[in-house]
Parts: C-alpha cells; structure tokens; sequence
C-alpha cells in the first residue's frame, strides 16, 4: 500500500434504513432540490398531504391557517413574503396606499353535512346585492356562476379557503368583479398554480366587500397549502396596491378627512391604535408641540381624540398633555363598535320591512335567550360571514326586537322573512341513550353486558345490532366521564350518580349552547288573516289570553290581526257575535279549518300528480312511502303516496330520515303516530 492510500477518503456505512449521519454527510441531490423548492414557495413535498411527519405538522396555526407553521419557509407564497419582508407584519408602508380590510378562513371538512351549500347559499342571500337583490356568484371566466357545480368539484377537497376582502374606498371602485379577478390574478402568479374560486359582492354594509371561496387544491390536483405570512399579510399588499392603481394614492387633505372623521366615532380607531404603540407604559406625553405641520396635525388629532375618551372613561389628564390611556381601552371601544354595527344592522332591516323601532327596545342576547321569544323573522344573515352559524333578529309579541346570533342554518331553513317562530334556551330534555343508562343501572352501577342480555330478549333493536347499539351508550358514557359526570370502573363497570340525567342533560346544553327554534308559522301575518287553514292566529283566539302581547311594536300587530281574523271567521261563517258583543266560534274550529285546508291543498296536488287524493280520518292507519313534505299555514305536512292514492298526515321531525322510504302510523288526535324501523316482538 502507498502512503498516499492512508490518506484517501474512505467511506463507512451505517447501518441499513439508519437515520444516523456522519460528520459531514451529505444529502441526495433530489432532496436538496426538494429543500429549495419549498422554500421559495414551491411546490411542497407530497408528505404534507400524505404520510409521515410531514403531514402532522399541517396543522392550523393561530391565524386558522392551513399551512406547516406561519415560518417564511413554509408553503406557497413564501417567496413573496420574504421578498416584501412581509414576516414580521404589514402596514400600509407606501405613503398614499389605500386602506383594506382583509379576513382569511380555512375550514377543514367544509363539504361535511352541507356546511360548504349553506355558506355559498347565505353568501347570496337577498338584499345583499348592490340594486338590493340577491347577490350574484362569479368566478374568473363566469359572469353567473353555478354554486352546485363548484360545490361537486370540491366535495372531496381536504379543506377550503375563504376570504373577505374590503377596500376602505370600495364604493368609489367602479367594478368589483374585475377587481377581484386581478386580485386572484396576482396571487395565482404568487402562489405559482391556477385557483378554482367563487366570489360574491355585498353591498349591504357601510363598506362594500367581496365574499371568496377558493378551493383547497392546486393546479394538480394536491392539497394547496398556503404560507401563513402570506394570507395574512400579502393578500392584503395585493389588494392594496390594485385599490391604489385604480383610485390613486391618498392624497393629505383626503387622509386628514379621513382620519378626522374618526374623533368621535364610538369604535377602536386608527388613533387609538398609534396611541397604543406610542405610550410608554399607557402614558402619552403630548406637550411639546412639533415644528412639522403634519406632526402638529397628528398631535391636534390625538389631543380631540383624547379628550372624547376622557369623556368615555377610557382616558385620565394627570397634568397639561400627560394622558394615561385605560387599559380597558381597546376591548371596550371593540365592543362598542361591534354593538353599533348590530344596532344599525337591527334597524336596517326593520326599516326594509317596514317598520320602525326605538333602539332602546332592542335586546342583543350573547347567546340563547333565557326565556323563551315569540315573534316575526325579521333578518337572518350569517354571524361570522367566514362561518355558518346564523343571527337571526326577532320582532317580539314582547314589543322589543332580539338579536339572537349562533344559530345552525338547517334549524332557521323554513323560516323566511315575516315567518313567526318561537326561539328559546337550550333543551334540557334528557337523551333517549341516558334514560336507558339509568334505567338499566343497579345500586348505581350500569354493566353493559346486563344492557346486551336485556336487549337481545327484547328484541327491539332496528336491524337486529345489539353490539352496536349497546357500544352507543358506552361511547356515551365515556363522553360523560370526560366531563366529570360517570365514572368508569372496568370493562364492564360503570358507576353512575343518582342524579346522572339531570347531569348529563345540564352538560349537552352547556356544551352546545344552541337555542330551540320552533317554526310556529311561516306565513306572516297578512296571508294568516285570510287563510283557509288553522293558523297561529286562530290558536291565538281560541286560547284568549293576551297578556304576553305588548300594546306596542309586533305585539300591538298581532292584536290588530287578530281582531281582523275574527271578523274573517265572523263572515265565513265560522263565528257568531252575539247582541252583548261577545263571539262564539264554531266547535272544534281548528279541526275544522285543518280539514277544509288539507282536503283543498289534496285536490290542487291530485291535479297535478295524477293521483287521486284521500284524506286520512282519526284512529286509521297510514302506511306507504314517504315522498316529501308541503308547508301549509296548517302546518308542514308530509305526502305518503300509494301506487293508486296519496294522503297528507301531520309532519313530525322523526320521519325525515325515512324521505323514500315506506313508513306506517295511525293517526290520532290530529298527529300520527309513526312506527318505524323493524319491530320485532317475543315469541316462540
């Protein structure tokens, strides 16, 4: 061997499949390239959609954002950000850049149980548009895009994106549509693949602003995961310099305008932010006035803006131009400005139909009211326009009008404009799974293999799975445990409190929060007046007490609408007014009306079916399939169709899973009595 082979490099392999790296080692040519690529806001690995670590760092961040952390390193746009050094935070820099107002959601799973239909379909709802009609969907190629098609082309889409984009001087923009596919525009070339989107424009607020959905996949076909810098601050530079090329910069009398016209507004404020990052420990030091005129107007600006808080409580001169601002400051002024905007949403609405309302009666509930409210639907819309959950406002029989906010779209789908719905406080009735859990316990103690045996003699399991329908109450019961209401002993053993319904009920409303919401009628109260069926009205007069009846607002309504429906029945001959001018009605009125309405409804609906139409009597049977339902001012009422006759039965929400489906019942007292899944009875 030469001396010169000791000093050659000689490689030593680890072991094989081993992590392990020697000092110096090297990376594959293809994951360096790999490395780069992300980033610079490339394409990242397929492990973010797929398996390994990769994908369990694709987590939302605090901004809600899709992406593997909020770094500049880290998904698409990256580069963007880094180049405008964006990660550190965004202000309008350029010195004219026209203000906007950006919002940005990523909503995992959003085509589960139709969350994704009801928030394209609220996004468009009426009145949102800029004529006032209902708002019109585009995309970039599509004037009049189809909702329903979009919505299919991302049903097995990972997550979705939604935003909101707001210039401060969007009214003066003379075409939001090509606004927003320049926007999209520029961040496609950002992100560096096409994007599939959907957009709608409101104009039923102060400032006009633009509703985005864009689905969560790139041009091919992977999971498209967006820089956290970037959707929260480089879509908002892209806005802001295509509002600015349009409009032109902000001149200094327009700025001053601008920022003047905040003094006073009742709101967490540009001024009120600077002040923030300019006090020292909350106090601002403003005596020395400044040589520069425009430092002598931003001093002038604060000095007006100070004094207003200082009448708020929110601000304290301890000596000539030293101020101490409350740190209650930014969450009050928040609050109040998100009560304003309630307030003039409440009265806005009350106005289109109609009406006008002393804001003093309005009653902004934070959650499901206490009591129960019975009135008229005046406005739903979406209380978190990147969400789906409604607020619904409510014109009461109690004369004052209630905003009730968190409501889920499914449970406020009948109810339109002028519908009358009862809305109260959580359910508290105890689920079906805990009544047969304390039921089936002995001295506290519930074993799931006594609840097998007992269910298997019965024999009243639909489909015959005992197991299953024994792991649902245990799966309950562990759910329960969480909460600190049952204990688990062992497999088979489970230690309940003597109050264990109450309990559990108690949690579910807590845990859930959702109001109840009963459709009383949807017909408001100009068709009920003349109405052929037995409406809320006629229940109203049959039971004669007015007392929840305000003389003022809808209540002092309902009493007008009731006097002219009594004088309907008067003339139809359904009531009699007597010499005293006391009224009788006919006996079982609202039977009555209910036959008279249904049996009219069956004729019109025979016509067209081809069917002949035959009323169901009390005490008979019903059976056949469950084709749909129709809303009568009777009521909802479901078709059940036979191969030579339909009939129409009362709707209960339990027969809507059976939509399709033979179901049989008898009726009883003006309800039926449904017997669905497989009944199965003992015997030999």
């Amino acid at each position: 061997m030469s001396a010169d082979d000791e000093d050659r490099f000689r490689p030593k392999p680890g072991r094989i499949r081993s992590d392990a790296r020697g000092v110096g080692g090297t990376k594959s040519f293809f994951t360096q390239v790999k490395k780069i690529a992300r980033q610079h806001g490339g394409t990242p690995s397929r492990g973010i959609s797929g398996k390994g670590s990769a994908r369990r760092s694709a987590t939302s961040g605090p901004h809600g954002v899709l992406d593997s952390g909020r770094g500049v390193r880290r998904g698409r746009g990256a580069a963007f950000v880094r180049a405008r050094n964006l990660s550190g935070g965004w202000s309008h820099r350029q010195p004219g850049s026209r203000r906007v107002v950006f919002k940005q959601r990523a909503v995992r799973g959003a085509w589960k149980n139709g969350r994704a239909a009801a928030h394209l379909r609220y996004i468009q709802r009426d009145g949102t548009s800029r004529d006032g009609e209902r708002g019109q969907l585009y995309s970039a190629t599509e004037d009049r895009a189809d909702g329903d098609v979009f919505i299919d082309r991302g049903k097995d889409d990972r997550h979705q994106f939604r935003f909101i984009v707001a210039p401060e001087d969007g009214a003066d923009m003379s075409d939001l549509n090509g606004f927003t596919r320049d926007l999209m525009g520029r961040i496609e070339a950002d992100l560096g693949t096409k994007l599939d989107w959907v957009a709608v424009n409101h104009y039923n607020t102060g400032h006009p602003h633009v509703h985005v959905i864009v689905r969560g996949k790139d041009d091919l076909g992977e999971d498209l995961v967006i820089n956290g810098d970037y959707l929260v601050h480089g879509i908002r530079e892209r806005a802001s310099e295509l509002a600015t090329l349009e409009l032109g910069p902000v001149t200094e009398i327009e700025q001053a305008r601008k920022l003047s016209a905040e003094i006073d507004q009742d709101r967490f404020t540009r001024i009120d932010r600077a002040m923030g990052e300019e006090a020292d420990g909350r106090f601002i030091d403003l005596r020395h006035e400044p040589d520069e005129p425009k430092r002598q107007f931003d001093r002038t600006l604060r000095l007006r803006r100070l004094a207003r808080l200082e009448q708020m409580g929110l601000a304290t001169e301890h000596a000539p131009g030293v101020w101490e601002l409350s740190e209650r400051m930014e969450p009050t002024l928040r609050e109040m400005g998100e009560r304003g905007d309630i307030i003039r949403n409440m009265q806005k609405a009350l106005r289109a139909d109609g009406h006008d309302r002393d804001p003093m009666t309005f009653h902004i509930h934070d959650a499901a009211p206490e009591t129960p409210i019975t009135g008229r639907v005046v406005d739903k819309y979406l209380t978190n326009e990147l969400g789906e959950n409604l607020t619904v406002v409510i014109d009461g029989i109690d004369g004052r009008t209630h905003h009730v906010p968190g409501i889920e779209p499914s449970r406020l789908d009948e109810a339109r404009i002028g519908s009358v719905i009862e809305i109260g406080p959580p359910d508290t009735a105890s689920r079906p799974s805990d009544h047969a859990i304390a039921g089936m316990a002995e001295d506290g103690i519930y074993r799931p293999s006594r609840h097998l045996e007992q269910a298997r003699f019965e024999g009243r399991v639909p489909g015959g799975d005992y197991e299953g329908f024994v792991d649902a109450h245990v799966r309950r019961l562990e759910a329960l445990r969480r909460a600190g209401i049952a204990e688990r002993i062992d497999a088979d053993q489970w230690r309940i409190p003597e109050d264990f319904e109450a309990r559990a009920a108690d949690h579910d409303a807590r845990r859930n929060g959702q109001a109840t919401i009963r459709i009383v009628s949807t017909f408001d109260l100009e068709n009920q007046i003349g109405a052929d069926g037995a409406t809320w009205l006629d229940r109203r007069l049959v039971a004669p007490d007015a007392s929840d009846l305000a003389s003022a607002g809808f209540g002092q309504q309902v009493r007008e609408a009731m006097d002219q429906r009594r004088e309907h029945h008067i003339d139809q001959g359904d009531a009699i007014r007597q010499q005293n001018g006391r009224v009788f009605y006919r006996r079982n009125l609202l039977a009555t009306l209910r036959e008279r309405e249904v049996a009219r409804i069956g004729a019109e609906m025979a016509e067209s079916k081809g069917l002949p139409f035959r009323a169901a009597a009390d005490g008979e049977s019903v059976s056949g399939k469950f084709t749909g339902t129709v809303q009568l001012s009777s009521g909802k009422f479901a078709i059940v169709e036979k191969s030579h006759e339909f009939t129409l039965v009362p709707w209960r929400p339990v027969i809507d899973r059976q939509l399709g489906r033979e179901v049989s019942g008898i009726m009883q007292g003006g309800s039926v009595s449904w017997q669905l899944g497989r009944q199965r009875g003992m015997g030999l």
